[in-house]
């Protein structure tokens, strides 16, 4: 029987805290109205994600705690990246308030279902166990699937949906598959047992390459990797630019994490397995992320190949099979997720009520529109880049060096050509600001009341980039510590 002890409630508080708010929002939103929309949910919905926060990181560098019978664990790992997802999605709704409320989208149903979302990955990040770990998947999926679809009236956004929930359905029965052959070959859904036992199958059991093979393309589709990322430049075009922010930046923290307990934790006695695979993905989505992000006329879609090109960075850390590889991913994880709030967080103040700033066109001398805005997106496509002083370029040659160091010395090469090569693109969006003239009746920005704030904050977080460098090596200290204490390696 399941005592109070063996459930151990509070590793979980984070969850148990956010999800319980969660409820409460919708219930204030529902019975509480006034004229303005979300005018008493929201100020609650950024005190549940802090809340949540806090108590991820009461318990930081503790020893490791299962939770449920070993359903869940708490260890560094999972408080950090707990702690970065809730702060990661105050961010997205603070820089999306503005523009939501404008579409009619920000109403109390959005709040809930970014809550729940985050719950799904605070639960993946957690997940000791492999039904845990697909629980948080789909809860986080079908979050995702409902934000997208609520601009009821954008034929564009419908199709988002409809790719995005027909492509991630097929991809978790993949997933889905691979997991219950690894069960039926090991006897067990628990992430320890399963790399027990699955270290003791012969190094050619099919059957176990074959359950290894699903669930990596599973987990790939979930990061947007080559060659299952063609939903994303759709995905992004086609949702809200406040929805495709909250798709872009917080799961990346929730990916790093399931690539961690289900790769490594289940499944690193069978590295050998699935680190070649990892290698061709990744330098698959350096090539072609990269390479079609120059054609694009769209930032959006232009941001979309950058993701996929950012993803083949983070398995080229991940891959490496070593400590220092997960440190890197896990940092790159991070920066990627600061960097993509600023990019987004500034075409959102670029916007205006029946104007979207969503074309490369549209950043054609913002320098003199707004000489400050455009500074901060220098910085931010500059970390994309991976041009020094910036933190994306530290993120960026950790992983390299990482790769370096395991080897992998051809894979590593490519990655930087590619990588000069995709420098392009960004560079082309500075080029737009600061030697072209602005489009004819372009508007000059101007920070105002509530929009005042939301430039503050973007100062703030893209100076961030530029003055974390020279403590890069204390943060990077702070994330290896954390993995020091990862519970189930």
């Amino acid at each position: 029987m399941m005592t109070l002890a063996s459930l151990n409630l509070w590793a979980i508080a984070p969850e148990i805290a956010v999800a319980s708010l969660a409820c409460l929002v919708l219930l204030v939103d529902l019975y509480f109205r006034s004229a303005r929309p979300c005018a008493l949910s929201y100020p609650l919905t950024l005190a549940t994600l802090i809340s949540g926060a806090l108590l991820s990181v009461a318990g930081l560098f503790d020893p490791p705690q299962l939770a449920l019978n070993g359903l869940v664990i708490r260890d560094g790992v999972a408080d950090v990246l707990k702690a970065g997802t809730c702060l990661g999605t105050a961010g997205v709704l603070f820089y999306a308030r503005d523009y939501a409320q404008e579409r009619d989208l920000w109403r109390g149903e959005y709040l809930v279902l970014s809550l729940f979302g985050t719950v799904g990955m605070m639960t993946m990040i957690g997940a000791a166990h492999l039904l845990t770990l697909y629980v948080g998947i789909e809860l986080l999926a079908l979050c995702l699937y409902g934000m997208i679809a609520m601009q009821r009236d954008s034929v564009r956004a419908a199709e988002a949906a409809m790719k995005y929930f027909i492509l991630g359905a097929l991809a978790s029965g993949v997933l889905l598959y691979g997991m219950s052959l690894l069960y039926g070959l090991t006897g067990s859904l628990s992430l320890e047992l399963v790399s027990d036992a699955s270290a003791a199958l012969a190094s050619d059991s099919l059957p176990l390459i074959l359950a290894i093979v699903m669930i990596v393309v599973g987990l790939l589709f979930k990061l947007g990797a080559v060659p299952f990322h063609m939903w994303v430049p759709d995905v992004y075009d086609g949702s809200a630019t406040s929805t495709t922010l909250y798709i872009s930046a917080v799961p990346k923290l929730a990916a790093f994490a399931i690539l961690l307990r289900l790769l490594s934790s289940g499944l690193g006695g069978w590295i050998e397995v699935w680190q070649d695979m990892l290698a061709i993905a990744a330098v698959l989505s350096i090539a072609l992320g990269n390479v079609v992000a120059i054609a694009q006329t769209s930032i959006k879609r232009m941001l979309a190949y950058s993701t996929i090109a950012n993803m083949g960075f983070l398995l080229l850390g991940f891959f490496s099979g070593t400590a220092a590889g997960y440190s890197a991913a896990m940092l790159y994880s991070v920066v990627y997720m600061v960097t993509t709030l600023a990019v987004f967080g500034i075409i959102l103040a670029l916007t205006r009520s029946g104007f979207e700033s969503d074309a490369l066109d549209d950043f054609r001398g913002l320098n003199q529109r707004n000489p400050w805005l455009a500074l901060l997106m220098l910085i931010v496509m500059f970390s994309l880049a991976g041009i020094p002083p910036t933190a994306g370029f530290f993120a960026k040659l950790l992983v390299l060096q990482a790769a370096l160091d395991a080897g992998f010395v051809e894979v590593v090469v490519a990655a930087v050509v590619l990588a000069v090569i995709g420098a392009f693109y960004y560079l082309r969006v500075v080029k737009l600001m600061y030697f072209d003239d602005p489009e004819p009746g372009a508007l000059k920005v101007s920070a105002h009341g509530y929009r005042r704030g939301m430039i503050w904050a973007l100062s703030g977080n893209a100076v961030l980039l530029l003055v974390i460098t020279p403590w890069i090596g204390q943060v990077m200290d702070f994330v290896s510590a954390s993995l020091a204490n990862f519970g189930a390696s």
